[in-house]
């Protein structure tokens, strides 16, 4: 029997939209992602635009990031937004309890993020206060950002030199409320998300999508209890869900425990493959969770939201312990792929997914040097840049028919496909920590040609860029072949491809 790893993509079989937003991304007041990250300040000698890093901008750009939730995270349910607007002298000062206990001067706020999507072309997700705030709190919020008349908190808004409104797309309903969010129960939270819904008001031709801050993990008590207070989800799949329309999904990957998550760079085998098996359990999560939506959701009317996900190490030696800084190497990579991969397949349900973080903190598209500036392009922004195609586009059915295990739970491939116009992107993964994979792919339905290959792979598992060898781990060009529609490609170990198709 041939071991010849293969897998079928129907190219005339479109699925559900791949929504860009599953490449969101996730900046809290944590560590260095805000401040020496986002944010120099206006006196900086780095280049800059307003205070807000050039390169930093021109970077996330060209993976064209679709949205950026902010202000957390746990930070979100102790940030009241009063304290962030005005003459930044002004502004008062808070503790940020959560990470590092340090003190926050609220220099970065409202205006400074705003700016910042603007800058990005990005849509601002804004996680309101409901641990610590009050509903007027957040209603007032959404008054001063969205809307355009002479009401109260528009007029404040221009008194702080913003005259038109800003488009507000995405609106969260706390964070984390099982935990840091207020430790709330999840019948508890249910009613507070109702009532704070029903506050988060639309002015003028500004729509909220508000999200309800989900289950931990496989918590299927929680997304069942908040998905029993809609109302009345069997009418008419065309009117909106009511009073929210998506619930959160929080889950990050390790290869140790909570206590101890593991070494981002000093790994071995079984912390390999112990990775693997835990990133591929975002597709068993979905599939829980949304059989659980789909009970009370027969038109799946609300979306399922994976605000925070992504490999949480312990911190590297030498930074502080409650600023998450964590190095980036080829696994957080495979990590990134197969979860892509998972939100490909559930397209008709995840709507968008959050990486955590951008800049400086966990796994980070971005690190900087603190003390010479330099900017460094991690493994993981590279999956974001090659799979750019496969947003707004439409899923393809891809199956693995066969592979060779790369361990208990572990298959060594992982393949998605997506299609838009005239042309379709297949992305690979091998999940093999050492051995290669000749790849077979039967391409039916109709004709293709290639057009690009790329493959992300390095030295060895544990390849990562420092501002001394940004490109230790970057796309390189791919051999493949393609006949009588049987695309043909070997994958290095530990790698992530790409193939670009034109379709006739």
């Amino acid at each position: 029997m041939s071991t010849t790893p293969t897998a079928v993509i129907d190219l005339d079989l479109p699925g559900a939209t791949i929504s860009r937003h599953v490449y969101g991304h996730f900046a809290e007041h944590l560590g260095r992602c805000i401040y020496g990250g986002f944010w120099v300040g206006e006196d900086s000698t780095e280049p800059h635009v307003r205070g807000i890093r050039t390169d930093v901008v021109e970077a996330l750009r060209a993976i064209a990031i679709p949205n950026l939730r902010w202000p957390g995270g746990c930070f979100a349910d102790d940030y009241h937004w009063r304290d962030g607007i005005g003459p930044r002298a002004a502004r008062p000062r808070m503790v940020n309890s959560h990470w590092g206990d340090v003190v926050e001067d609220n220099a970065f706020g409202t205006h400074e993020f705003m700016d910042l999507c603007e800058l990005l072309g990005a849509d601002p997700y804004v996680s309101a206060n409901i641990g610590s705030g009050t509903v007027r709190e957040m209603s007032e919020w959404v008054e001063y950002l969205t809307r355009a008349d002479d009401s109260p908190m528009a007029a404040l808004r221009r008194a702080n030199g913003r005259d038109a409104p800003w488009r507000v797309p995405f609106w969260g309903l706390g964070n984390e409320a099982w935990g840091c969010g207020g430790h709330l129960r999840a019948e508890q939270f249910a009613s507070l998300a109702r009532q704070y819904a029903t506050y988060a008001r639309n002015h003028g031709g500004n729509a909220l999508y508000r999200i309800a801050a989900g289950a931990n993990e496989s918590d299927l008590h929680w997304t069942e209890t908040l998905m029993r207070s809609f109302d009345d989800l069997a009418a008419d799949p065309d009117e909106p869900a009511r009073p929210f329309q998506a619930v959160s999904l929080h889950y990050y990957t390790m290869s140790g425990s909570w206590g101890d998550k593991g070494d981002a760079t000093g790994f071995g085998t079984d912390e390999w493959y112990t990775t693997m098996a835990r990133a591929r359990r975002m597709e068993e999560l979905l599939i829980r969770h949304s059989t659980v939506m789909d009970r009370y959701d027969p038109h799946r009317k609300v979306g399922l939201v994976v605000d925070e996900w992504g490999t949480w190490w312990n911190v590297e030696k030498g930074t502080n312990p409650g600023f998450l800084y964590q190095q980036n190497t080829l696994r957080d990579a495979l990590v990134a792929s197969v979860h892509f991969d998972a939100f490909h397949r559930h397209a008709e349900r995840v709507v968008m997914a959050n990486i955590a973080q951008t800049v400086n903190v966990l796994q980070a598209m971005i690190l900087t040097d603190p003390d010479t500036g330099a900017l460094v392009l991690t493994p993981t922004y590279h999956v974001f840049e090659m799979n750019r195609g496969h947003h707004d586009a439409t899923a393809l059915a891809a199956h693995v028919l066969q592979a060779p295990a790369a361990a208990d739970d572990v298959p060594g491939l992982s393949v998605s496909a997506s299609t838009r116009d005239d042309g379709a992107l297949v992305s690979l993964s091998n999940l093999s920590l050492d051995a290669s994979l000749e790849v077979q792919v039967d391409l039916r339905g109709r004709s293709a040609s290639v057009r690009r290959a790329r493959v992300l792979t390095g030295a060895d598992a544990s390849s990562h860029n420092t501002p001394e060898t940004p490109d230790a781990v970057a796309p390189a060009a791919l051999d493949t072949s393609l006949q009588d529609g049987v695309l043909s490609v070997t994958l290095p170990p530990h790698s992530f491809a790409t193939v670009e198709l034109d379709l006739a």
